[in-house]
């Protein structure tokens, strides 16, 4: 049974100017895990916009119809890897994406459901990232930029059952190399790799099992 498996991060953003997510998805696309066979792994890089997130996502869905859609996106105040459970139905008119474009209002979908359920396996996620090393836990609230946005935008498309699985994990800052790092201060890129490839040897193993149902 083959599979295809859209890994997805995000570039800069302000206040962001390393996004270890873009590395993180080419990197996690790069290098199939040898026990996870027949599993084709895609990378998508989203510029940090609204505009991006609507063009680029029906797009790849359409085009490359993948099974599982696994989404990275940096949390810069968090100090553990967050899988978020859900979208909320908000959107920040404070900070302005990186095309510089502010939301008109504070929601995706004026008199829409104050949430949507992402429809992955976050158990099994949590347990691999916590397997790796990592601390972890699940999150309800994805906050309320272009990441809550992707989550929304992914959720809705979920409805129609492609993907069948669809993930998002918040990262915390990390440092790009272990040179010159003394102090365990933060993640290195290396470690959270390894935790990434984990959750989507995790995603791929839930995908092939027909029975399996994240709802």
């Amino acid at each position: 049974m083959s599979l295809t498996v859209l890994i997805t991060g995000f570039g800069p953003f302000p206040g962001a100017p390393f996004n270890p997510t873009a590395p993180l998805a080419h990197e996690l696309a790069r290098r199939p895990h040898p026990g996870v066979a027949h599993v084709r792994r895609l990378a998508h890089v989203f510029h940090v916009s609204y505009e991006a997130v609507d063009r680029d996502l029906p797009a790849l869905l359409a085009t490359e119809r993948p099974d599982a859609l696994i989404m990275f996106g940096l949390a810069t105040r968090a100090r553990h890897v967050r899988i978020e459970t859900r979208a909320r139905n908000a959107l920040t008119c404070a900070l302005p994406d990186a095309a510089g474009r502010l939301p008109l209002s504070g929601t995706i979908v004026a008199d829409g459901p104050a949430a949507l359920p992402l429809p992955g396996p976050v158990q099994r996620l949590l347990l691999a990232a916590r397997a790796s090393g990592l601390p972890a836990a699940l999150s309800r609230d994805a906050g309320h930029y272009l990441c809550n946005y992707l989550c929304w935008r992914a959720a809705v498309a979920a409805r129609t059952g492609a993907p069948r699985l669809t993930c998002f994990i918040h990262v915390p800052p990390v440092r790009r190399t272990l040179v010159h790092w003394p102090r365990r201060t933060r993640l290195s890129l290396d470690e959270l790799a390894e935790a990434g490839e984990a959750m989507v040897c995790a995603v791929a193993a839930a995908a092939r099992c027909p029975s399996f149902s994240a709802r």
